[in-house]
C-alpha cells in the first residue's frame, strides 16, 4: 500500500474528547496507519498540531502535554521536511489550483514526496490534483478496510 499524508485535522480530532465520534474514527485511523506503516506527516502538521491544540480557545492540551504528543508522533511516523522546494512547489499549487498555500503546502509535502492520498476534510473529497487524491476519513463513505 502507498503512504498516506495525515493532515492536521485528523491529530487535532484524535485529541479533542468534545468531538467523540470524529475522535474515536480519527484514533482508528491513526492506528491502521501506525500499524501498517504507511502513514506519513509533515513538519506543518505537526507544528499546526501544537498551535492549534495549545491555544487559549481550544487548550486540549498544555504546551508540555503537546510536545510529548509530538513526540509520540515522531516515534509513531515518517515526517517530511520543509524545505524550499515544497515552498516553490506550494506557491505554484495555491498559484495553478486556487488553493490556500498553508493547503497547498500540504499537497507539494505528498507531490513531491510520491505520497498519492491525504487523509483530510480540508479539501474536496475524492479531489486529484497532479496525482495527489484527496480522502475525507470523515465523509459517511469512507471505508477505512480500503485503505489496508
Amino acid at each position: 500500500m502507498p503512504p498516506i499524508l495525515i493532515d492536521t485535522n485528523v491529530l487535532v480530532y484524535a485529541s479533542d474528547p468534545n468531538e467523540t465520534a470524529r475522535q474515536d474514527q480519527a484514533l482508528r485511523i491513526l492506528k491502521h496507519l501506525e500499524s501498517a506503516r504507511i502513514g506519513r506527516l509533515s513538519v506543518q502538521c505537526l507544528a499546526e498540531f501544537i498551535h492549534v491544540t495549545t491555544r487559549p480557545r481550544r487548550m486540549l492540551y498544555t504546551p508540555a502535554e503537546a510536545l510529548q504528543q509530538v513526540e509520540y508522533l515522531l516515534r509513531a511516523f515518517p515526517v517530511f521536511d520543509l524545505t524550499p522546494l515544497i515552498v516553490l512547489e506550494a506557491a505554484r499549487g495555491a498559484r495553478d489550483h486556487g488553493l490556500s498555500y498553508y493547503d497547498a503546502q500540504i499537497w507539494a509535502a505528498a507531490r513531491l514526496n510520491q505520497v498519492t492520498a491525504v487523509f483530510s476534510e480540508d479539501f474536496s473529497d475524492g479531489q486529484t490534483l497532479e496525482g495527489v487524491r484527496f480522502v475525507n476519513p470523515f465523509s459517511e463513505v469512507f471505508r477505512l478496510e480500503d485503505w489496508a
